[in-house]
């Protein structure tokens, strides 16, 4: 897997798709849209150069794209994640991306959109990008994970957030998982609200988390190298082979704080497998 600094982002609205190559500028595209449960974010990684050829040749050389999605080709971004993005929770962030919201409302970002009449040819894309229909919204959600550990290993605490498709949220779950490393309780975390959000009859979800490696070992990207974690894993994906439809994308830190509150909340649980939950649903 390529590093960080290679990453770019793909966005779909309706029959428009974006491309930006740094998550600041994803960032102040959807801020004011981050609720709107039409939008779908994919992650690549090494945007290939004939892909910014391609680009290029029809007037697109910002680092900001916009395409028709008509005008999509084979092949053109490669092997795509599911990556569900939403601004981060704490005030400190919230400071901040005003404040880079007041910068960037002050530049003169370019947009070009091409028009195009033909149908999608870009299987991978066509597929990641299906967006389900409204009727299927309220059996949709959205899971946020996180664990914690005070001493890796030590104490540890398992947390997961369940939200509505329109990101509002719905249950705050954790878990008290004893004595056990960073990596477990984070697998602890995703389990935690995976089973929970089939409990409470969701049929379409979207998982995101700080921790890569669950990311990447749950998707099948990277390979399980000790027993313990081979057995979550297995746990894992028998969870998400239940929904209708899974997505999963590594998010950095900043945007998975109420998750990261849960698990360390998760901590202090004086059972091992203690679970609390808080429903937050508006009656």
């Amino acid at each position: 897997m390529s590093d960080e600094k290679d990453a770019f982002y793909v966005v779909r609205k309706g029959d428009a798709v974006g491309v930006y190559k740094s998550i600041s500028d994803l960032q102040s595209v959807l801020r004011s849209s981050v609720n709107d449960p039409s939008i779908r974010v994919f992650k690549g990684y090494g945007l290939s150069k004939e892909a910014e050829e391609y680009l290029s040749s029809h007037g697109l050389k910002n680092a900001i794209y916009c395409i028709d999605a008509g005008a999509v080709n084979d092949d053109l971004f490669g092997q795509l994640m599911a990556c569900p993005f939403r601004e981060p929770n704490s005030s400190k962030d919230k400071s901040a991306t005003k404040n880079h919201s007041d910068k960037r409302s002050q530049e003169d970002v370019a947009s070009v959109s091409l028009a195009a009449n033909s149908q999608i040819k870009h299987a991978k894309l066509d597929n990641f990008l299906q967006v389900p229909p409204i009727s299927s919204y309220c059996c949709s959600c959205i899971l946020e994970f996180d664990g914690a550990s005070k001493g890796n290993p030590g104490q540890a605490g398992a947390g997961a957030v369940l939200r509505a498709a329109d990101g509002s949220m719905v249950f705050k779950l954790r878990e008290g998982v004893g004595i056990a490393t960073n990596n477990v309780a984070e697998y602890r975390g995703v389990i935690l609200g995976l089973k929970y959000a089939l409990q409470k009859g969701f049929k379409h979800i979207r998982v995101q988390g700080d921790s890569k490696l669950v990311c990447m070992q749950v998707q099948g990207l990277w390979r399980t190298k000790t027993q313990n974690m081979t057995e979550l894993c297995k746990i894992a994906k028998e969870l998400k082979d239940q929904f209708i439809s899974f997505e999963i994308c590594h998010v950095e830190r900043d945007y998975n704080a109420e998750a990261d509150a849960q698990a360390n909340l998760g901590v202090h649980l004086k059972s091992t497998g203690e679970v609390q939950v808080e429903c937050d649903m508006k009656q």
